[in-house]
C-alpha cells in the first residue's frame, strides 16, 4: 500500500531541536520557580521570632476571665506584644486584650491576662503575639 505525503504547505514543519530548546527552558524555569516559591515559604512559616500558646484559662467572675499564655521566644531579651480573646458559650467573642510582654531571661515564660468581658465568659484564647509593640501598650 502507498504511503500518502501531505500535500506541501498545508502543515508546519517541526523543528525538533527547536521544540526540545524550548522544552528544556520551560521545565529550567518551573524549576526554579519551586525553588524560589519554597524559599519564601520556609523564611516565612519555618522560624518565627516569637510565638504564644493557650497555657489555660480561669473564670474569675461574671465578667472577667484570667488567660494564661506561654509565650516563647528566639531572643528572650526582645519585648513581645500578645493578644488573647474570651468566647461565650455560643462561641461569640466577648472580649478581647493585648498586652505587654517585657524582656526576660527565658526563652520560655508563662503569663498571664485578666480580661474583662460584656457578659459571662466561657474560654479564653490566643490569638497570637509578635515583636511590633504598639505605642499605646503599658510598658
Amino acid at each position: 500500500m502507498p504511503t500518502a505525503t501531505p500535500p506541501v504547505g498545508r502543515y508546519p514543519t517541526t523543528n525538533p531541536k527547536r521544540t526540545r530548546t524550548l522544552l528544556l527552558a520551560g521545565s529550567v524555569i518551573v524549576v526554579v520557580l519551586g525553588v524560589v516559591i519554597a524559599w519564601i515559604g520556609y523564611q516565612k512559616f519555618a522560624a518565627q521570632p516569637v510565638t504564644g500558646a493557650a497555657g489555660g484559662y480561669e473564670v474569675v467572675d461574671a465578667s472577667t476571665i484570667k488567660v494564661h499564655v506561654t509565650v516563647t521566644r528566639q531572643n528572650p531579651h526582645t519585648p513581645v506584644s500578645c493578644i488573647v480573646y474570651v468566647k461565650n458559650r455560643e462561641g461569640a467573642e466577648i472580649g478581647r486584650r493585648e498586652f505587654y510582654v517585657p524582656p526576660s531571661d527565658d526563652a520560655v515564660e508563662t503569663v498571664t491576662s485578666e480580661v474583662r468581658t460584656t457578659e459571662r465568659p466561657a474560654m479564653g484564647d490566643v490569638f497570637g503575639c509578635g515583636t511590633d509593640i504598639p505605642a499605646y501598650l503599658d510598658r
